[in-house]
């Protein structure tokens, strides 16, 4: 977000009104225009991202837990429903151990769980169907594919056990870096 438009959303948030600029130079004016009041609610994945004085507005912040592995099954048991699948509860277990606590992760396992059953010709699945068919993804228990394990490996062999800092990609997790230890 652009620094002008980070300054309009404080007075949006702080006062209710905006100044709306009009021409250019000498002769611009501002137009000021109230706004009815409103509660504004904001969710990111990436709060590391956000400028301190933005995030320093919201009233309320707080976090979001992953799902645990029974929530995830009956996100799954929902979905399998919607897709006319036959699944049992063993099988529900198995996806659900390897999303990663995420329902989105969970619902696109079970599709290709799915898929893995259709092309098989399994109309009944069950825990052992269901690893078999994420294993054949390269999907592991944790949930790990063959790219996130690339990225590990690369980091493991990259530093071989020295410190480092935490990598860009963390920072939306951390506040202030400090060094790892492989």
């Amino acid at each position: 977000m652009s620094r002008p438009a980070e300054e309009m959303l404080y007075m949006a948030m702080e006062d209710f009104r905006v100044d709306i600029v009009v021409g250019k130079g000498a002769g611009a004016t501002s137009i000021p225009l109230e706004l009815p009041q409103f509660t504004l609610v904001g969710a990111t994945t990436r709060a590391g991202l956000l400028p301190g004085p933005l995030r320093d507005r919201f009233g309320f912040t707080g976090h979001l837990e992953f799902y645990s592995v029974p929530e995830l099954e009956l996100v799954l048991r929902r979905s399998a429903g919607l897709m006319d699948m036959s699944i049992t509860s063993e099988g529900f277990a198995e996806i659900a151990g390897r999303s990663r606590g995420t329902p989105r992760i969970a619902n696109r396992l079970l599709r290709r769980v799915r898929d893995w059953a259709l092309v098989n010709d399994v109309p009944n699945i069950n825990a052992h169907n269901a690893a078999t068919a994420l294993d054949m993804y390269e999907v592991d228990e944790r949930g790990l594919d063959r790219l996130d394990r690339a990225v590990l490996e690369s980091l493991i062999h990259k530093f071989g056990g020295d410190r480092w800092g935490y990598p860009p990609w963390l920072s939306p997790l951390v506040k202030k870096p400090r060094p790892w230890r492989q």
